[in-house]
């Protein structure tokens, strides 16, 4: 039985859009690979795939954005995607990138995507007269102040007053094109004279691109929310993300998180599916190494729930057992992210229930963690004082314990 998941740092480029008042109304988010500000890659669907799945899944939307818009640059096959369907559209401002072509298929594709509430941009644009029937719908025109010679801006800006576009001045870098800008029209603006790009950077993990497939396979097969549950549950660093893409896409969520069967219909399976597809393009190559720490995170989430089900008795409260599996399974997220538990909690929007026992060890998922823990490091003697304050016998707890591993075994993972 093999885990290949690799622990990496995450990188993802932020750089503030401001109004006339310079007051920051977004932020445009870039690819970045490293913590230089500066891009590399080998293919922009990729770069523009990565950025979507990092800021959905791995950074928290809420986290990047705050209650700002977010521009993101699409290409022309993420544009004809589904995965755009997963991005708020009250918040994204799609970003067309200056190698899409103006043709009929993309302006059909925007338009539908405007309809569902996106707001449209195009990106380093050059004015072209043929273009005209973009402009009628597009929300923010974006023009390059370093390739857009001074004689030929005020023309530009002129051309386009006579649509209903929002102006937007990129690679402002002195007070006096600021002035400038101003003076024509602009509304928008972005630039090192404002601010550089800052690079967010976080610990994350690569997700396991088995788990993907099968995954996948399963909502190919229409396969129950049941069979898909199973997937996630041999796979922790699924499940961390399945949450952190609820939250993300279900923004302003007021219902709390119970466990993973109840994340997976908070979502909905045309929002999973298309997730995993985006997170099998936007995986990078790599090969994957083992991490114990996930192998133990099973463990215990197998172990907690074996407890709570010898404790309930029949009839089984299956949402009960998922609960303690889910509690189990994030405990050691602070470990494998190197941050603590606050931390990874406030981008969570689990229960009352969940919260308490990881934080504090509070109420009887709390008692079932600390006993799992203690007995992770064989300290025997605890143990006897644990399994006497939850009224479950020593014979109990080992018997769990042996059948969460016996589990974990017997996973086909790889």
């Amino acid at each position: 039985m093999e885990n290949k998941i690799e622990q990496r740092e995450l990188f993802l480029g932020r750089q503030p859009i401001l109004d006339i008042n310079q007051e920051i109304v977004g932020y445009e988010l870039l690819f970045r690979s490293s913590d230089c500000n500066r891009s590399v890659y080998n293919s922009q669907d990729f770069a523009s795939a990565s950025v979507i799945a990092n800021v959905l899944a791995d950074f928290g939307l809420h986290e990047v954005l705050g209650n700002k818009a977010g521009f993101i640059n699409v290409t022309e096959e993420v544009l004809q995607s589904e995965t755009i369907g997963l991005l708020p559209q009250k918040q994204i401002v799609l970003e067309l990138l200056e190698t899409i072509p103006f043709n009929e298929t993309n302006l059909k594709r925007t338009l539908d995507l405007k309809a569902q509430g996106f707001r449209v941009a195009l990106d380093d644009h050059i004015y072209a007269l043929e273009n005209a029937a973009f402009y009628q719908f597009v929300d923010i025109v974006k023009i390059n102040l370093l390739e857009t010679p001074n004689e030929k801006l005020r023309q530009t800006v002129n051309e386009l007053k006579n649509y209903p576009v929002t102006l937007l001045a990129e690679c402002v870098e002195t007070m006096e094109q600021f002035e400038e800008c101003l003076e024509l029209g602009f509304e928008l603006f972005q630039g090192y004279f404002f601010a550089r790009p800052v690079v967010l950077k976080r610990k994350g993990i690569e997700a396991s691109k088995i788990g993907m497939l099968k995954l996948y396979e399963s909502l190919c097969e229409e396969l129950d929310i049941e069979s898909m549950e199973k997937i996630f549950r041999n796979y922790p660093d699924l499940s961390y993300n399945l949450i952190k893409l609820v939250n993300s896409v279900n923004t302003g969520l007021r219902e709390k998180i119970k466990n993973i069967r109840h994340a997976i219909m908070i979502l909905g399976l045309d929002k999973l599916r298309r997730w995993v597809l985006l997170a099998i393009f936007a995986s990078s190559d790599s090969r994957g190494v083992n991490n114990p720490l996930l192998e133990m995170a099973s463990v215990r989430g197998r172990f907690m729930e074996q407890l709570i089900r010898s404790q309930l008795g029949a009839p089984r409260d299956k949402d009960k057992e998922e609960t303690a599996f889910m509690t189990g399974i994030l405990s050691l997220m602070d470990v494998l992210f190197e941050t603590s538990m606050e931390e990874i909690l406030q981008e969570l929007n689990l229960s009352d229930t969940i919260t308490g026992a990881l934080l504090n060890r509070d109420g009887e998922l709390g008692s079932l963690l600390a006993l799992a823990e203690t007995l992770e490091i064989i300290n025997f003697g605890e143990v006897q004082q644990l399994a006497e304050s939850t009224n479950i016998s020593v014979t109990r707890i080992l018997e769990a314990q042996l059948d969460a591993y016996k589990w974990r075994s017997s996973a086909t993972i790889s």
